[in-house]
Parts: C-alpha cells; sequence; structure tokens
C-alpha cells in the first residue's frame, strides 16, 4: 500500500472540520439577540476549541483525533442544536468523551440530559454541582432559588474538586472551584494551540452576584465571604483567551470578531473588579 493511498483513508476515517462562521460574522448574526435560546452558528475560537452555543449561553467543544469534551450543555430546549452545530462543523457527536459544566443552573445543565443520551459521554462535576444535578432541584441556598426553575436530573459519572484534571487523548482540562454564583461554580484552563502558537485559555464561571426575590446579601455573610475568595482568585489569574458562560460577560464575540483583542492577560482582573463592584451594590441594598 503507498503512502498517497494511506493519507486518503485516514482523510476519509477522519474529516477535517470546516471553519465555522468568522467571529465577526457570529457577532453580526447575534446583534440584538439576548434570548437564551436565540441560535447562533458555530465558529471557531482558538486552536481545537470551537464555539457551538447560542447568541446569549456558551458551549464549548474542545476536540482532539483521541476524542473530544464539552463544556457546559446550554438549555433543555436547545440540547439538539448544539448537537447540529457540532455535526455542522464535522465532528461526530458520539465521539465527545466527557461533559463538564460551569454551574448548576438550567440555562448551562439544563440540556445535560439530553447531550448524554446523544453523545453517550460521560459527565463530571464537583459535589456540590452533582446534588442538584442529581436532583433536578435547585439548591434552596442558591441567590436565585427563589425566580428560577430547576432542570431534568441527569448522570453525574465523576466527583471532581480544584486541581483535578479531564483528559481526553492530548485535552487536559484542569478545574478549580469559583463558588459564589452557586456553591457548585467550577472554572476550567487548559491549553490550546494553531501550530507552533499555544495558549492558555481560562474558562471563567460566571461571578455575578445576583440576588432575586427577597434574598438578600447581607443576610448571608458566607455567601459574601465565598464570593470575596472567588473575586482574588479570579482577580490573581493570567487568563489568556478568557471565555465566560455568557458570551456577553467578557465581550466574546467582539473579541473573537477582533474588534478588540481575543488574549489579554488582564482580562480576568477587569472582570472580577466588575463583579465585586455588583457585589458592593447589592449590599447596599
Amino acid at each position: 500500500m503507498t503512502i498517497s493511498t494511506l493519507i486518503a483513508l485516514a482523510a476519509a476515517a477522519q474529516p477535517l472540520p470546516s471553519s465555522g462562521v468568522t467571529g465577526q460574522e457570529l457577532l453580526q448574526s447575534c446583534e440584538g439577540k439576548q434570548s437564551f435560546t436565540d441560535l447562533a452558528p458555530p465558529a471557531h475560537v482558538f486552536g481545537n476549541v470551537w464555539y457551538v452555543g447560542t447568541c446569549a449561553v456558551t458551549v464549548l467543544l474542545v476536540t482532539s483525533p483521541e476524542g473530544h469534551v464539552l463544556i457546559d450543555a446550554g438549555m433543555a430546549e436547545t440540547a439538539t442544536d448544539v448537537v447540529a452545530n457540532i455535526r455542522r462543523l464535522g465532528f461526530d457527536p458520539r465521539d465527545i468523551k466527557w461533559i463538564v459544566s460551569s454551574h448548576e443552573h438550567f440555562d448551562h445543565i439544563g440540556g445535560l440530559s439530553a447531550l448524554e443520551k446523544l453523545t453517550g459521554a460521560k459527565f463530571a462535576a464537583t459535589a456540590e454541582a452533582a446534588k442538584v444535578i442529581r436532583s433536578g432541584k435547585i439548591s434552596p441556598s442558591d441567590p436565585q432559588a427563589q425566580e428560577i426553575h430547576g432542570s431534568k436530573p441527569a448522570r453525574v459519572d465523576r466527583i471532581i474538586s480544584t486541581g483535578d484534571v479531564v483528559s481526553v487523548g492530548p485535552i487536559r482540562l484542569t478545574a478549580f472551584a469559583t463558588p459564589g454564583h452557586t456553591e457548585g461554580s467550577t472554572s476550567w484552563h487548559w491549553t490550546s494551540c494553531e501550530g507552533q502558537l499555544c495558549r492558555t485559555i481560562t474558562y471563567v464561571d460566571s461571578v455575578t452576584a445576583l440576588p432575586l426575590g427577597t434574598y438578600r446579601f447581607t443576610d448571608h455573610p458566607k455567601r459574601v465571604a465565598m464570593f470575596r475568595n472567588t473575586f482574588a482568585q479570579v482577580e490573581a489569574l493570567e487568563c489568556g483567551i478568557l471565555l465566560t458562560p455568557h458570551p456577553g460577560a467578557s465581550a466574546m464575540f467582539e473579541r473573537m470578531g477582533g474588534a478588540e483583542p481575543l488574549e489579554d492577560s488582564k482580562a480576568c482582573k477587569a472582570l472580577a473588579g466588575r463583579a465585586r463592584a455588583q457585589l458592593d451594590k447589592a449590599l447596599t441594598k
């Protein structure tokens, strides 16, 4: 068998993905769309990282020849749209080996049960997040518990904590707990490369202090301390390429589209600063 024949066979077995739309096209497609279910086309972020979520809720696909990792699951209503975006890029959803999440709210894990079935992937989460995900019921201590709903119960295959690594082939995603927004809030960092150019990517979970109903942070000093510890942790990061569960929280689409630098070593510090100011404002009420 000739070398050219082997190359042809390899290409047939591992079809090359399309590039998806550009960051600028993604930005234009989602202009004025703020609903969690507004559909977005898939787009390339950097290296082996692809955006496959909606206009307002991030879902990321991190790929390798040995299999993929999906970060977050989006809404229950958009699970099939996430799968369609993955297929549109030329990847097989059944090649996803692990799903991980940012936090245990319906807009980020609502589609988990469906995606577990559609992909056959395993799911990893912290012990705090696992309680909510397995039960489908929002934690009563959650600052948003009075006004948001739970989600369909889903399977949790592995309990993780800070420093644990979820790996598939060359992919190595390292978890670090960033509680506050929820008790199970988890952020992730890893390295992705384009040829010889490698960058740190940091997926920082939501750090917003959002009280709903009659919840007041002044009544919950432990939650406030939780937030402040997370702000200090995030602020100290040189985050490289910052990605967030809601694109608008970090001007993701603008940066992917070239309107702002994609990589900014001070982006995590700025994100934490904005969140601290929001919490301080909430504490005056």
